[in-house]
């Protein structure tokens, strides 16, 4: 299994992943370690453990929201979808009745042109 060092608030770390992964984590790891340096930024040196605590937190805020988000997001999917197969179903309903409408009307013609061919 591959494994890649990555810093976290200058601190290397060696990983394990899976093949072809490794790209991967080194990013994920620059984007946590942005967090981290985030907040250092804005409390100073208040300690590794607290720093690294806070940065998780704040991940594991923006995953939540974005849960959230997906979530209604499919939801309002489920309704689009839902919408489409009544509106197609009306459609179809529709392309029904102007079918049999159209073939009622050629039944008249035709029983209308044979009475006119058999009184003529």
């Amino acid at each position: 299994m591959p494994s890649v060092n990555v810093t976290i608030n200058g601190k290397n770390y060696r990983m394990a992943c899976d093949e072809g992964q490794e790209g991967h984590l080194l990013a994920l790891a620059a984007k946590f370690d942005g967090h981290v340096d985030q907040l250092k930024g804005s409390f100073g040196e208040i300690g590794d453990q607290r720093l690294t605590v806070m940065a998780g937190v704040m991940v594991t805020d923006k995953v939540d929201e974005l849960e959230e988000k997906l979530a209604k997001l499919e939801a309002e999917l489920v309704k689009v979808k839902e919408t489409k197969a009544i509106e197609s179903r009306q459609k179809q309903a529709g392309d029904d009745d102007l079918a049999k409408g159209i073939k009622d009307a050629a039944k008249k013609i035709e029983q209308l042109s044979l009475k006119l061919s058999g009184s003529a």
